[in-house]
């Protein structure tokens, strides 16, 4: 059999010294730290703060007269009304709906409200709700299908919780 020869390879590239850690030449690899200088604050008259996201202040009324009235503010276009009302803990589902509700599905009917006022802050009724809703006044919305604002505008809504029981 005939000898073989083995060269030996450096293991670090030979621009590197033998104390350094990090096996990066400066000269290769610039490095990575910047001097970034920090702006002075800056005077409110020059300084254009960004516009603040539009509001939607929503009343909930009770379905019978004199019952407490509700009022909670949210982030226009963030949120469907379903869960606007359940992180303020108001009341949405009549008994069945307590027991049978989809949450928040789309697939039940049993989250019923009526806009009062405020129609035009909502978005248009969706094929469910056309489906669930078919023989219902125009006024009445899925809470699970209705989302609260777009983003841009800004007023206030007025909703009858429980209609049905008018």
């Amino acid at each position: 059999m005939a000898a073989m020869s083995f060269s030996t390879v450096p293991l670090r590239p030979p621009e590197l010294s033998a104390t350094t850690s990090n096996y990066r030449s400066s000269a290769a690899f610039p490095s990575t730290r910047r001097n970034f200088s920090v702006p002075a604050a800056a005077s409110p008259e020059t300084s254009t703060a960004p516009p603040e996201n539009p509001e939607i202040e929503l009343e909930f009324l009770g379905p019978k007269q004199g019952d407490a009235v509700s009022r909670v503010k949210a982030i226009s276009g963030e949120k469907l009304l379903r869960n606007i009302m359940s992180d303020n803990k108001i009341e949405l589902y009549a008994t069945y709906g307590k027991l049978m509700n989809c949450g928040g599905g789309g697939s039940c009917g049993t989250c019923i409200v009526e806009i009062i006022d405020g129609k035009d802050l909502l978005n248009e009724r969706t094929n469910t709700e056309l489906r669930y809703l078919k023989k219902k006044p125009e006024s009445w919305r899925l809470a699970c299908q209705t989302i609260v604002g777009n983003k841009e505008n800004s007023g206030k809504v007025v909703v009858q919780r429980l209609p049905q029981w008018k």
